[in-house]
């Protein structure tokens, strides 16, 4: 494979390129616009490798997309390009939109123009959609788990553009014909996530001596992926994934937020032992966030039967694991909850954008 990974510098986005120079691809091209989520510290492993390239830039600029198509002879596509925290798209959905279906929109443009013109290619060139459990919206107490033929039905901004995004990539191949997969996971964990997220937020509050917000009662239930699992299911889909086909990726861990919140405390108290008392103590229930769904759950069946993909991590095994990462790696939490992230990165690599 010769693949260009946009949105690489984040967290699925890094940890799948480490997987794929791991795994020998031949080629792999990272687009990255550094928004606050991109943290090119995250690639640092992969950047002596003469395989790797970063390049920083957004997918909404077309003609990059293209010269890079061209100059790199990319063959597969794996777009990981999103804003993807809730909160902040309620807070401004504008970006949401820009990024996640504009910028969508422009990706494919420039994957159908280079298709068209180099038609040699098309039977062997993959786009790969990386979507999100969340644009099927909220499951009761008792519904079955989304699979590949669930209704979208999103309910906050952010699963709103996941949605259009999806749809986009549909549409295009259905009238253009372009060889194009989606995937929908659940909820990843593991390192280089960034800490606004519930996990690396709780570890980094807790050892902080901070609250630990939970919203509403706490009881929202979501599935949880390793992301080297999730890693392992975006390689397979693009390696033996069918054109026009959708896979719905899940780590048969559901658990509600409380249960995950209050199981990171055990294994702190046990890790990390407090003077005096349990991290339990820092638990704080607070007004639940509008249009908050339920729960999500995933079926994986279809890509199991089909691709032969099975979840490695065992859940109380991979959190154990990811809490021992963030703990081994406080220097990374530090400079990224501070910001300094982003000096580290001009001083190692200014002036090496492209």
């Amino acid at each position: 494979m010769r693949l260009l990974v946009t949105g690489g510098a984040g967290f699925i986005g890094a940890n799948f390129v480490a997987h794929l120079l791991a795994n020998g691809a031949e080629r792999v091209v990272v687009l990255d616009a550094l928004t606050y989520a991109g943290n090119r510290a995250n690639l640092a492993a992969a950047e002596n490798d003469p395989r790797f390239r970063f390049v920083q830039g957004s997918i909404l600029d077309r003609e990059l997309v293209e010269q890079l198509l061209d100059s790199e002879g990319i063959d597969h596509v794996a777009n990981l390009a999103a804003e993807s925290h809730v909160d902040r798209s309620i807070r401004g959905p504008e970006t949401f939109v820009d990024t996640n279906v504009t910028g969508t929109l422009r990706l494919l443009e420039a994957v159908r123009a280079h298709l068209d013109a180099h038609p040699g290619k098309r039977e062997r060139f993959r786009y790969l959609q990386v979507s999100t459990d969340e644009v099927f919206g909220s499951l009761g107490p008792t519904d079955p788990r989304f699979n590949e033929r669930t209704p979208y039905a999103p309910n906050s901004p952010y699963a709103a553009s996941k949605a259009a995004a999806d749809h986009l990539v549909r549409a295009w191949h259905a009238t253009y014909g372009l060889p194009v997969l989606i995937s929908n996971c659940s909820n990843n964990y593991g390192p280089y996530q960034f800490p606004e997220k519930l996990i690396p937020l709780v570890i980094h509050n807790a050892l902080a001596g901070k609250s630990l917000p939970l919203y509403g009662d706490g009881q929202q239930i979501r599935d949880w992926l390793h992301v080297a699992d999730h890693c392992h299911a975006l390689a397979a889909i693009l390696e033996r994934g069918a054109p026009g086909a959708v896979y719905t990726i899940g780590g048969d861990a559901e658990r509600t937020n409380l249960d995950i919140v209050g199981a990171l405390c055990d294994l702190l108290d046990r890790h990390r032992p407090l003077n005096a008392g349990s991290y339990r103590d820092q638990i704080a229930f607070v007004a639940d966030r509008p249009g908050h769904d339920r729960r999500y759950a995933i079926d994986a069946g279809k890509i199991a039967r089909d691709l032969g993909w099975r979840p490695r991590y065992d859940f109380a095994t991979g959190l154990e694991a990811t809490l021992l990462w963030y703990l081994d790696h406080a220097d990374w939490v530090g400079d990224v909850t501070s910001g300094a992230y982003r000096d580290w990165v001009a001083k190692h690599y200014e002036g090496q954008g492209a």
